[in-house]
């Protein structure tokens, strides 16, 4: 990992030992392939077993729901390795562990812990989230998605945008209204009638992931498929806070690859006779990815520790999304440059990070977003309207 204040000296052994395994892993049998993966719009169904076996899924739950037991800082580790090599596997482990596993574990009843987690944690079952609709992503309290009592069972009708691993997910979590207007959390399987999917065509980022809609047309499920604690906005956006945190590391995953091709490269591309690693406005563009890249590490291993010791505070992970997000896309746009016509090209890893860090600069809440949740915990106004 790329550490030049040697951080990692604090890291316990058996959370450095998982991320070089994991680094290894990845090494071998996914980085050779991921850029023909992007380029085509496929994501690697076929590793997902794999990532089980390895405990990356529910990496840090209890044991006893087939998770590790991990640390925050050895998830986050895990993070940082998988966007390193591309952000469609960090975003499909973090929707998998972050965003379907952890509110079953947290609002889920004894029977769906039991039968769920474990077999999400293997890779036998694979999860979504249904949060985010076309009439406001950062502001779900326009949520539309109605879910009416009928008997024992429930009716869902609405529909849910840019949901990742929608088209592959046998289980979603939806988020409703009821009909008093509290929003309520709901596990639903996606073979029953009435539920559907369509994957979202022409991206240009984020090419290597499934992202879906999903489309509810009264869709009925039983009462006991609802996640009983879950009331109210503060239970998914709970869940985004654990989701944030993964970003957190994951930036600096892709923000370690663009330094570390662009020092390559510059130290063995010549003009007018010497390597343009021997220019200071170079010099001065590495510098500033490395300081960005530190600054961040710092900022995200304080974060493990306040996610530890339970004292975490939302506040702090949208400042951290914030900036580490917004320095590694700052950054590989300046590695795109240092690479020249190079830099355009899947051949080399950048344009694919850059384009990728795009959507991490929008998802889970933008830029502008988390500026105003921070500075409405600053200040005690909301800013948002």
């Amino acid at each position: 990992m790329l550490d030049y204040f040697d951080l990692s000296e604090f890291f316990p052994q058996d959370e450095k030992d998982l991320q070089i395994s994991t680094r290894e892993f990845l090494e071998e049998k996914v980085k050779p392939y991921v850029a023909n993966w992007w380029e085509e719009g496929v994501f690697p169904t076929h590793l997902i077993n794999e990532l089980g076996k390895r405990g990356l899924l529910g990496l840090n739950l209890p044991v006893e729901f087939g998770g590790q037991g991990l640390s925050a800082l050895a998830y986050g580790l895990a993070m940082y390795e998988l966007e390193r090599i591309d952000s469609a596997l960090r975003s499909f482990v973090s929707v998998q562990s972050s965003l379907v596993m952890y509110p079953i574990f947290v609002y889920g009843s004894d029977e769906q812990r039991s039968y769920y987690l474990p077999k999400m944690a293997s890779g036998e079952l694979i999860g979504c989230f249904g949060l985010t609709e076309s009439s406001g992503g950062s502001d779900p309290s326009t949520m539309g998605t109605r879910a009416v009592r009928d008997g024992d069972d429930y009716v869902l009708t609405g529909s849910k945008i840019w949901i990742t691993n929608g088209s592959i997910a046998d289980v979603a979590v939806i988020w409703a209204r009821d009909e008093e207007g509290e929003i309520r959390g709901f596990l639903v399987d996606t073979s029953s009638p009435g539920f559907s999917t369509e994957k979202i065509p022409g991206k240009m980022s984020m090419r290597a992931a499934v992202t879906s809609e999903l489309i509810l047309e009264d869709v009925r499920i039983s009462s006991s498929q609802l996640l009983p604690s879950a009331k109210g906005l503060r239970s998914p956006l709970s869940c985004l806070t654990q989701a944030r945190y993964s970003i957190v590391w994951g930036a600096l995953g892709a923000l370690e690859a663009v330094y570390r091709e662009v020092c390559s490269f510059a130290q063995e591309r010549k003009t007018f006779g010497q390597p343009i690693a021997s220019r200071q406005l170079v010099q001065a563009k590495l510098v500033h990815l490395l300081s960005s890249h530190t600054k961040g590490l710092l900022l995200a291993w304080r974060l493990s520790q306040l996610k530890d010791k339970g004292s975490l505070d939302f506040g702090q992970v949208s400042l951290a999304k914030r900036d580490n997000v917004r320095c590694a896309l700052e950054g590989a746009r300046i590695a795109r440059e240092i690479l020249g016509a190079n830099g355009i090209t899947i051949q080399f890893e950048t344009i694919r990070h850059m384009l990728n860090l795009e959507t991490l600069d929008t998802y889970e809440g933008t830029y502008d977003i988390h500026t105003l949740i921070v500075g409405r915990e600053i200040t005690g106004f909301n800013a948002m309207g």
